[in-house]
């Protein structure tokens, strides 16, 4: 009997151990096969863009982490909703890289404008981002940002077009706003979208401003907003209140021929509208599907409010 209850104790050893490993090994492939959630890099320029990425990410079930630009992110990413915020500098490539490394992110997008002035002014870079500048033929934000794409894309993170999670905005061919344009606006479109391609494939700017077929203002390093800034000045220093050239202004806005999604995404927003309003322009011409409405319908009413007419070809 001793011998049959010695032989029941090792059979009973043997069955515990085995459910044991049986346990470790069904936990082991359940970790395996637990779906994590996917996560997304976003690199934040300034103004909403950067906020909106992070609301439509997150609403497809995607864990944001976001590297803030010091120099240029809005505060209020800090409370949007991201899985976290690490803040960096404009100069700061490895830690960009190391950041992303860290957190596990393998695909990432770039949203927000970085001010062209910033990118070749004030900008300390790092010994690999100073590696780069050296690199490049060209001394414009195209190249450079294409540049760092290629980085990135060797580091194992796939740079991606942000305009994938913000499709509804992207602007609608035809006329977007309650009143169309005059034949005098149609005939502005027209000549600055001659002067705003031909300019493009230099990656000069994308924005000319016009006056009766005249061109008042082109956009280079400054952006948008300060060009057509400038050019109302320019319409409120010409003498008299009679002249040859009308002070109504239209906007022409396009997207450079080999226009990069992923990191040249061309935006208007309410800001932009009250920057015409105050030049005194009247009309904004963009291009369809390649133009972000950053604020959607809220552009459309701001612009109708001013009496300003948006049209998208």
């Amino acid at each position: 009997m001793s011998g049959l209850r010695s032989s029941s104790f090792r059979y009973a050893l043997r069955a515990e151990s085995f459910c044991a490993k049986s346990c470790e090994l069904s936990a082991r492939l359940a970790a395996i096969v637990r779906p994590t959630k996917q996560k997304l890099g976003l690199i934040a320029g300034n103004g909403r863009f950067p906020l909106l990425i992070v609301e439509a990410a997150r609403a497809q079930g995607l864990e944001v982490v976001v590297a803030a630009i010091k120099e240029e992110t809005l505060p209020e990413i800090e409370n949007c909703g991201a899985a976290a915020v690490h803040w960096l500098s404009l100069g700061e490539l490895s830690k960009l890289i190391e950041t992303f490394k860290g957190e596990e992110v393998q695909r990432a997008v770039m949203a927000g404008q970085v001010k062209h002035k910033q990118i070749f002014s004030s900008i300390k870079p790092d010994w690999r981002l100073a590696k780069l500048l050296l690199s490049l033929r060209t001394r414009n934000a195209d190249a450079l940002l294409g540049a760092v794409a290629k980085v990135l894309g060797d580091e194992g993170i796939t740079l991606e077009s942000s305009t994938s999670f913000l499709e509804p905005l992207l602007a609608k061919a035809g006329v977007l706003t309650g009143r169309g344009p005059t034949e005098e606006e149609k005939k502005s479109i027209e000549y600055g979208r001659a002067v705003a391609h031909q300019l493009a494939q230099y990656d000069i700017g994308q924005t000319v401003v016009v006056a009766e077929s005249a061109c008042v203002a082109v956009e280079a390093m400054e952006g948008t907003d300060a060009t057509i800034e400038r050019a109302g000045q320019l319409m409120r220093s010409l003498e008299g209140d009679a002249s040859t050239l009308s002070r109504s202004l239209t906007v022409v806005k396009i997207a450079k021929p080999y226009q990069d999604l992923r990191f040249d995404v061309p935006v208007v927003g309410i800001k932009t509208i009250e920057v015409m309003r105050a030049a005194g322009a009247s009309c904004l011409a963009l291009d369809a599907g390649k133009c972000l409405l950053l604020d959607g319908e809220g552009v459309v009413r701001a612009a109708d409010a001013s009496g300003i007419s948006i049209v998208a070809e």
